[in-house]
């Protein structure tokens, strides 16, 4: 931090920082879509912690440096915390981890505490999402996410499906305590190599996917995604059936441990400094080979009584801190610079490397964004270049060491015609979305381009999507190569003798992909809409957008200033939008799409005389299993247009169950309770 600033110089860095934390943190806790590693997040936040510290006048109480985390999610009903769960204070030298060691041992030794006896506690910290776990009577009643550390999400039933969390305990306790769900480094690799071949957007980090996955409306997607839990922390309650109350945090680890979850087992027991810095950088050196990433090591007080008597600052506890590691950097050599033809045609050139050994795996590859990122960077093919792990895991270039240039070095050339189809490029002038970011990008605008065909039909069949169960990559290159399909609406054409004849089908694969391109037909419209693949129009988007026009086909006359006023639509995703539904080709598989009997609209609502509908208010409902003819996310727009309220778990405060095939706890639940249960039909007849 600059110590020579005046205070209006400080006024307009605070400002600066406040607006860019406040971003970061809605991308990371809420989208859980970063664009910022932990590191350069954890810098900004201790800078504006010093500017408050230094200039206290301009510190107010919502500030970032006042708040924990995110917030509770609109999808989930909202639930507030037995025990305010709060952050960490980070410290980034182990100048600073002696300098808390040494004041909060000093604090105690003051309260007439032997410094033998002011043990510390020294663990990894994994970098997942934070969760709390309250059970009743030994059974598990609530899983809620942190939010903004007093009300959280209620994702009980995705909690139910991670493994390290029991269901029922050996005995009757009534506890809470707290964890953090995690993905494993294989699972997430396994699912990031699942979106890079379908040409979705990989998730930065395995924190993000591991947050995305547990805070899906659907508990199965939860399941796919093999989560796992840390429980690191005995919030309230009773760890013993005999009321004893432990004296120290490694009891209480032990004792979560007897009783069936997964606890962290690196841990580091000491009242010697010294031994404390030297588990931090052990547990630094031992960071890239374990199955799951950390950001960090935490150090605490064991004993529970200490931290009584250390207390709490505003919003962190003064008994334990989180030594922060920065991003692992290694040099290697740029071989090559290959480009690849996404599924809205844009060119993104990929870096070929020399394979270096970093953060636990080995880099052949790295992204390089755009033709902007490789000037800025000065990167040029056969350069020594540095490379890091975005969010420690995303591999990127972030700079070439020009002193180790031997004048063999070229700079690098987007094509003058697609390496997939051959057509002319067009570049796209750079335009800020609604994010700010700047969008220009060389294109490849033929639409018969295989690699765009072929990746936006894996798009459309994807999970966010139409969901066809079984149709991957590979078999949609095999039905475009035999020239089956020729766009995504001609999956719906195809003939059991076309799939059989496949290599690795044959008759039982076919029917069984042919039953999932039909079920896909009620998928509904907004992921129809989303499965278009039209550019800046995301899966919240198409429910927006679908929510207000209810029929695919009404956006064929919809204007830009109609879809600027439907939320969280901008100026430029309406115009995208607009341009989409302008081309000869959309109306081509729209109505290929509408004959095939892809449903395209939601249920019509009933008149209102234009007065709102309230219908529902008061009332919550709570879905499960899969509806005939609308998703979910369209059944719960309409319970929250009539003024009701959509949970994601049962309880006794709820009206009714929203129940369709395949229903699972929640049905069981609500029958148990008494719970009135309706079909999507009963439900629609309540519309009438």
């Amino acid at each position: 931090m600059n110590n020579n600033l005046t205070l209006e110089q400080a006024k307009l860095r605070v400002a600066e920082l406040r607006r860019k934390i406040r971003h970061a943190a809605e991308l990371y806790y809420n989208q859980d879509a970063p664009e910022i590693s932990d590191f350069e997040y954890d810098a900004m936040f201790e800078e504006l912690k010093q500017l408050e510290a230094a200039f206290p006048e301009i510190d107010v109480p919502d500030s970032p440096t006042h708040k924990v985390g995110g917030a509770a999610s609109e999808k989930f009903e909202k639930v507030t915390h037995p025990v305010k769960m709060g952050s960490l204070s980070d410290v980034f030298s182990e100048e600073e981890l002696q300098a808390f060691l040494t004041r909060t041992t000093d604090a105690l030794t003051e309260y007439g505490i032997d410094p033998a006896e002011i043990v510390y506690s020294v663990e990894p910290k994994i970098d997942g999402l934070s969760v709390s776990l309250t059970y009743q009577d030994g059974r598990l009643t609530l899983g809620a996410t942190r939010g903004d550390g007093t009300v959280g999400e209620n994702v009980t039933e995705n909690v139910r499906t991670i493994a390290g969390i029991p269901h029922v305990l050996a005995e009757k306790l009534n506890l809470t305590v707290r964890g953090e769900v995690y993905m494993p480094r294989d699972a997430f690799t396994r699912l990031n190599e699942i979106k890079e071949e379908n040409g979705e957007k990989l998730f930065a980090n395995p924190r993000n996917a591991a947050a995305g996955s547990l805070r899906r409306l659907n508990a199965e997607e939860t399941a796919a995604a093999h989560l796992d839990i840390f429980v690191f922390n005995y919030q309230a309650g009773d760890l013993y059936a005999d009321g004893h109350k432990p004296d120290t945090h490694g009891e209480t680890i032990d004792r979560i441990r007897d009783l069936g979850f997964h606890a962290i087992k690196i841990q580091t027991l000491t009242a010697d400094h010294g031994e404390v810095l030297d588990a931090v950088r052990q547990i630094g050196e031992m960071r890239s080979g374990l199955p799951y990433d950390i950001d960090g090591a935490v150090i605490k007080l064991n004993s529970l009584a200490q931290r009584k008597i250390a207390g709490e600052n505003p919003s962190t506890p003064k008994w334990a801190a989180a030594f922060k590691y920065p991003p692992e950097q290694k040099q290697t050599k740029l071989i090559d610079i290959e480009v690849n033809v996404g599924r809205t045609g844009v060119l993104t050139p990929l870096a070929i490397l020399e394979p270096v050994q970093l953060a636990g795996t080995t880099v052949s590859r790295a992204t390089l964004h755009n033709i902007d990122i490789i000037r800025e960077r000065d990167v040029r093919i056969g350069d020594t270049v540095i490379v890091q792990k975005a969010g420690d895991i995303i591999p990127e270039i972030i700079g070439s060491v020009k002193e180790k240039r031997n004048g063999e070095e070229k700079l690098f050339e987007f094509p003058e015609k697609c390496p997939s189809c051959g057509e002319k490029l067009v570049w796209d002038d750079g335009e800020s979305d609604e994010a700010g970011d700047e969008t220009g990008a060389l294109r490849c605008q033929n639409p018969a381009c295989p690699a765009q065909l072929e990746r936006g039909i894996i798009h459309f069949a994807g999970r966010g999507a139409m969901n066809v169960d079984g149709l991957g990559p590979a078999i949609v290159r095999l039905l475009i190569e035999e020239g089956h399909i020729r766009d995504a609406a001609d999956l719906y054409s195809l003939k059991k003798e076309d799939i059989a004849a496949l290599p690795r089908m044959g008759d039982k694969s076919a029917e069984n992909l042919l039953a999932a391109i039909e079920k896909s037909k009620s998928a509904g419209a907004a992921r129809v809409l989303y499965g278009l693949g039209i550019r800046h129009v995301g899966e919240a988007a198409s429910e927006g957008v679908m929510n207000v026009f209810r029929d695919v086909e009404k956006l064929f006359d919809a204007t830009a200033e109609q879809l600027a006023e439907v939320q969280d639509i901008g100026e430029i995703t309406a115009k995208t939008i607009v341009e989409f539904f302008e081309l000869p080709e959309t109306r081509t598989i729209v109505d290929k799409l509408k004959n095939a009997g892809v449903l395209l609209a939601l249920p019509e609502l009933p008149e209102n005389d234009g007065q709102p509908d309230e219908r529902f208010a008061g009332m919550t409902f709570v879905l499960t299993g899969t509806l005939p003819t609308m998703t979910r996310d369209e059944a719960t727009a309409i319970i929250k247009n009539h003024g009701g309220k959509a949970a994601g778990s049962v309880s006794k405060k709820t009206t009714y169950v929203l129940a369709g095939e395949e229903a699972g706890s929640k049905l069981t639940k609500a029958q148990s309770l008494g719970i009135p249960v309706i079909s999507e039909e009963e439900f629609l007849k309540m519309l009438q």
